[in-house]
C-alpha cells in the first residue's frame, strides 16, 4: 500500500474565501467519490495558526505505483491540481504503509 500525502500553501494574498480557492477545494472533496482505484481519501483545512503549517492536505491510500500513477494521470485529478496550480504551490510525499 502506498499512503500519498499533499500539503498546500496558498499563495500570498490568496484566502480561503477566494472563489478559485473554494472551487479548487470543492474538485478535491469530489475525488474520492470519481476515482475507484482510491482505497481511502481523506482531504481538508489546517485547523492551528502555526507559522510553518500548510493550508491545506489530502491524506489518501492506493494498492501500489501503478495505481498510484494511473491516479496522478486519471482527469478529474488533473483537472483539480490544475486549478490549485493557479493560487497555492504543495509538496509530496509517497510512502509504502
Amino acid at each position: 500500500m502506498i499512503r500519498h500525502l499533499v500539503l498546500f500553501k496558498l499563495n500570498e494574498g490568496v484566502g480561503r474565501d477566494d472563489e478559485r480557492v473554494l472551487a479548487g477545494a470543492r474538485a478535491f472533496e469530489e475525488l474520492g467519490s470519481l476515482i475507484p482505484e482510491l482505497r481511502q481519501w481523506e482531504c481538508g483545512w489546517n485547523i492551528t495558526e502555526r507559522d510553518i503549517a500548510y493550508d491545506y492536505a489530502i491524506n489518501s491510500l492506493v494498492s501500489d505505483r501503478d495505481t498510484l500513477q494511473s491516479y496522478l494521470l486519471h482527469e478529474a485529478h488533473q483537472a483539480a491540481a490544475a486549478q490549485w496550480r493557479e493560487f497555492a504551490t504543495w509538496v509530496i510525499a509517497d510512502i509504502e504503509v
